[in-house]
Order: structure tokens, then C-alpha cells, then sequence
């Protein structure tokens, strides 16, 4: 959609329970054999990973346990279950909660659906840039939200094989920028995470994430971007085009916002990868501290 703040979006908010995680959720499902789903399977996620892993798991008949940490979006937590998932609240934030799924895989013997850190879910996410490339014949930049890491590198690695000339643009929120400072510091941090609207990048990241060091090759730029950006850039959406973008999807814009005149003349894409929030998380009058 070409649209009047400058950019082309991709609208990722409009996918199946309503973020681009579905992608990946029916990819990594898909590729395991009857046998192994016949227990179930169990993942780990702030919500939009749980709903989309509840919505394969429901397509293709099996059952799904999702793991969560205790600051878990309550609408997200309702979606899960009404996909027919259970929901165990485990961990403080959600390297605790991937920590504990693992564990619990593990001992059950059930495959775990990692929500970035598995080879067939960031390939499932790389069906984005499938259809980016289908739909527009080039961008000079795309800009996409970065929590674990799992969509930029999907993206990323199916983009730059048609699209060599690319700036894929990495964005986090300030206060959750966990990936952003390991790319830096060239190894994966443990690093504290404060609030913030886009609850779907926030946390910490696996200890050997595979996504680490694709970010690392194949991002070019990183941004971070303040909560009341992210706001700023919910809200525009929504007065602009009348539908609502969750945090995460903010932040990607956000952090285009923040160099527009770079890129004006040019194509870029931001991708918008969620719609879950509530109208009332942009009325509040303010972003989180």
C-alpha cells in the first residue's frame, strides 16, 4: 500500500491472528512429522508468537501449550486461549519464559516452537520478502521492527538475493534494545529491559541464537526510538488510514519517521508487523515509562 506519510507498508497487522508470526508458526509446524505432533507442541512468546502457534497448532490438529512471562499483554493472553491453547504464565520477562518452554519440551518430549531462534520459523518470516519482491520492483530501504531477530533475518536473507542494493534498517525501542547492543558489543547481552508499548520486541535474547549473528551480517543500519515515537507513530496510523498498529508496528515507523528526509524520492518500506493492541493503549495520554 502506498501511502500518504511517504512510505510503502506492509500491511502485517491484516495476517492471520493478526501479526506476521503466523508465517512462521504454519512453517515450522508444517515441517515436522505426524509422530511428532501427535503429543502437542509448546512454545514461548509475549503473545502474537502463542496466538499464531495456537492458530497452526488448531489448523493442522494438534494441540498447543504456550509459555508467557508474568508482564504478558492480558488481551493477548485472551486470544491465545480462545485459539484453544493453554497458557502457562512462567518467567519474568521472555528469556525466562524460553528458558522454561525449552525446559518443559525437553522433559515431555514435544517439539518447541521457538518464536525467532529455529531455522523454519525465520524461513516462514522470509515469506514477507517473498511477496515484497512479487509486489514492487525494488526498495531502496525496509524498515522492520527487531526484538529476537527472527523476522529481520528472513527478510533480510530472501531480500538481498533479489535486492542486493537493500538498507534493511533494524528498529527497536529504546527501552528494549537488547539485539541492537549485542550486534554492537559482538556477542549476545543479558541486559535489563524497561516498559514499553512494543511489548512484541521486548526481552531478552536466547543464549546461541541462530538470529544473532544474521542480524549481524545482514542488517545494515540499527535505530532505537523513544516511547513517546512509538506512540506518536501509532497514533498517526490510525488518524491517517483508520486502523491501529500495535507498539511493535510503531516502532518500525518510528524509526523511518526519524530519517524521512533521507529517504525522500526514494522507496522504502516499512513493515508493520502487528495490530493487537487495544484503542485504549493510544488514548492513554501517554507512552510507558
Amino acid at each position: 500500500m502506498e501511502s500518504r506519510l511517504g512510505p510503502v507498508f506492509k500491511l502485517e497487522n491484516r495476517q492471520h491472528t493478526g501479526s506476521f508470526k503466523a508465517r512462521g508458526a504454519f512453517n515450522k509446524l508444517l515441517s515436522l512429522e505426524p509422530g511428532e505432533l501427535a503429543g502437542g507442541v509448546i512454545a514461548a512468546s509475549t503473545g502474537n508468537h502463542g496466538a499464531a502457534v495456537a492458530y497452526a497448532a488448531a489448523r493442522i490438529g494438534t494441540r498447543a501449550r504456550i509459555v508467557v512471562p508474568e508482564n504478558a499483554d492480558a488481551g493477548k493472553l485472551a486470544a491465545i486461549e480462545a485459539l484453544g491453547a493453554r497458557v502457562e504464565v512462567q518467567g519474568a520477562d521472555s528469556a525466562e519464559s524460553e528458558a522454561r518452554a525449552r525446559g518443559e519440551s525437553e522433559r515431555d518430549g514435544v517439539p518447541y516452537v521457538s518464536p525467532y531462534n529455529d531455522p523454519a520459523v525465520i524461513g516462514g518470516q522470509g515469506t514477507v520478502a517473498t511477496e515484497l519482491v512479487r509486489q514492487l520492483p525494488g526498495a531502496d530501504a525496509v524498515f522492520i521492527a527487531l526484538g529476537g531477530g527472527g523476522l529481520l533475518a528472513g527478510v533480510a536473507a530472501e531480500l538481498k538475493a533479489y535486492w542486493p542494493q537493500v538498507r534493511v534498517i533494524g528498529c527497536s525501542p529504546a527501552n528494549s534494545a537488547v539485539m541492537i547492543e549485542s550486534v554492537r558489543a559482538g556477542r549476545i547481552l543479558r541486559l535489563e529491559s524497561k516498559p514499553t508499548l512494543s511489548d512484541g520486541t521486548a526481552g531478552g535474547i536466547e543464549p546461541g541464537a541462530i538470529t544473532f549473528e544474521l542480524c549481524r551480517t545482514l542488517g545494515d543500519e540499527y535505530v532505537t526510538v523513544s516511547e513517546g515515537e512509538i506512540l506518536a507513530a501509532m497514533r498517526r496510523i490510525r488518524d491517517t488510514h483508520g486502523f491501529l498498529v500495535e507498539g511493535a508496528a510503531g516502532v518500525a515507523l518510528a524509526g523511518y519517521l526519524g530519517q524521512a528526509e533521507r529517504w525522500k524520492g526514494r522507496k522504502a518500506v516499512v513493515v508493520l508487523c502487528g495490530g493487537n493492541v487495544s484503542p485504549e493503549v493510544l488514548d492513554g495520554g501517554g507512552a510507558r515509562s
